[in-house]
């Protein structure tokens, strides 16, 4: 009766770490989906980002720094490998895309061209679909790195080779703020 008791309790004990694995599992490809769903809506941005800063410059051809800044900043952007380099990277480019959008501030029939404002609008959504994206993602971190963290898990975690992942940030409240694409 004893060994019979010893018995189920090693067969729930296995079950349980079972399930914790498959949880760690779990978490971990929905975080990889989760910076998936980011990485697709970046390059939706880099895609726009050409075609936006050519209808500016068509408007303001003296302004060739802001213009640089702009492409620099998409193109470190594009070519970041590590989560630290696409923050700092995306940082980086909302402050030059705020530039480039206060530069057109200056020019009225810019702002009235359909081409610009249709631009502006596909930068809003896909803006607001990188926020999206990254609550999801970071949301999902914050789930797995709970249970990496947390006891039992942790044990299992290690023994596995889990690690916490981290989450997709700017620098500090002032950039945490899209930019402004209205006019």
């Amino acid at each position: 009766m004893t060994l019979l008791i010893i018995g189920v309790v090693v067969l729930l004990l296995v079950f349980y770490a079972i399930g914790i694995y498959n949880k760690l599992v779990r978490l971990t490809t929905l975080v990889e989906e989760g910076w998936s769903g980011i990485d697709v809506q970046l390059k939706k941005r880099y895609s726009l980002i050409p075609n936006l800063v050519e209808t500016v410059k068509g408007y303001a051809k003296h302004e060739q720094e802001t213009f640089e800044k702009v492409v620099n900043a998409r193109n470190l952007a594009q070519s970041a490998t590590t989560l630290e380099g696409h923050q700092a990277a995306e940082n980086q480019l909302n402050k030059a895309l705020v530039n480039l959008f206060a530069l057109a501030e200056q020019y009225p029939e810019l702002k009235a061209n359909q081409n610009f404002l249709k631009l502006q609008e596909e930068l809003s959504v896909i803006e607001q679909d990188i926020e999206k994206s990254r609550r999801y993602y970071n949301g999902t971190v914050r789930e797995k790195n709970i249970l990496v963290d947390s006891f039992p898990s942790n044990i299992l975690a290690n023994i596995f080779g889990f690690i916490k992942s981290k989450f997709f940030e700017l620098d500090n409240e002032a950039k945490r703020v899209l930019p402004q694409v209205k006019f």
